[in-house]
């Protein structure tokens, strides 16, 4: 039973592999004997990244690239082919909120800056929609592979100050749908598309809106946490499990599906 759940000698691309989740599930695919490749907009960076997932032992590949730029990312998956031959997997880890397109509390919709608008809402479909369209034609040429985007809760109802953000994880979500439709009639049931939803996780983009700086919670955090049934935060490492099975062979029959990893956030009503 277990040999289902096996990504053992596939081919994974992840991009955003030199931020927190990137590189947490870099590390778990090389634990699980993927071949990964680490991509990112800084060689150096993806470079010092590789060594130091390597070092226990597994096989990396370092590829600068930019999940803005088709061209760059055309050039990335000639040498991944040149590589490895083939591509099986495709996380598209790379995007995320950004300060210019957070509002206050006190800011309203009409006080937001069109250009962080533009900004974050480019990088979180355009940063999605473009390496699918490179290394899925690839996927297609072979017929057979896995992609796995990162939605959010914020697509499920509205979440308060990231209108851009919101905007762009649904469009994610409907993207989701639509391409794994889109491959699955016109190339087989082989390559399949589906996305995890994560609840709250702090990080580095949003430890200053969730935590003090004493540690305690914010207003904003306790919110959070009265509508989630477990009472906590998750951890990174507790989305492993939920994309390694939407890559393997136990995931055979879900495509265009949206996993929520969330301690129950997007089932509970808040009473």
């Amino acid at each position: 039973m277990n040999n289902i759940f096996s990504i053992e000698g596939k081919v994974a691309v992840i991009t955003g592999a030199s931020g927190v989740l990137g590189g947490s599930l870099a590390k778990r695919f090389l634990e699980a004997g993927a071949r990964v490749v680490a991509l990112g907009r800084s060689q150096e960076t993806l470079d010092s990244r590789v060594k130091e997932l390597t070092a226990p032992g597994g096989e990396a590949l370092a590829v600068e690239a930019n999940v803005m730029d088709i061209q760059s990312l055309e050039k990335a998956a000639e040498k991944i082919k040149e590589q490895y031959g083939r591509i099986d997997i495709l996380l598209n880890i790379a995007g995320g909120n950004i300060p210019a397109a957070t509002l206050s509390p006190e800011q309203s919709f009409f006080d937001m800056k069109i250009e962080g608008w533009n900004e974050v809402t480019d990088l979180n479909i355009n940063g999605t929609v473009y390496p699918s369209y490179v290394f899925g034609k690839t996927m297609a040429e072979q017929g057979s592979g896995s992609i796995v985007n990162i939605s959010s809760m914020a697509a499920y109802s509205a979440i308060t100050r990231v209108a851009g953000y919101s905007a762009a994880k649904a469009a994610i979500t409907n993207f989701t749908q639509w391409l794994a439709s889109d491959v699955a009639l016109k190339y087989g049931d082989k390559i399949r598309v589906n996305a995890v939803a994560p609840g709250f996780f702090i990080g580095d983009q949003n430890r200053a809106i969730l935590l003090n700086p004493d540690g305690s919670l914010t207003d904003r955090s306790k919110k959070v946490i009265a509508k989630t049934p477990m009472q906590r935060f998750g951890e990174v490492e507790e989305l492993h499990g939920a994309v390694q099975f939407l890559c393997s062979d136990a995931a055979s029959f879900i495509t265009g599906a949206l996993l929520p990893v969330d301690g129950g956030f997007s089932a509970f009503s808040g009473v």
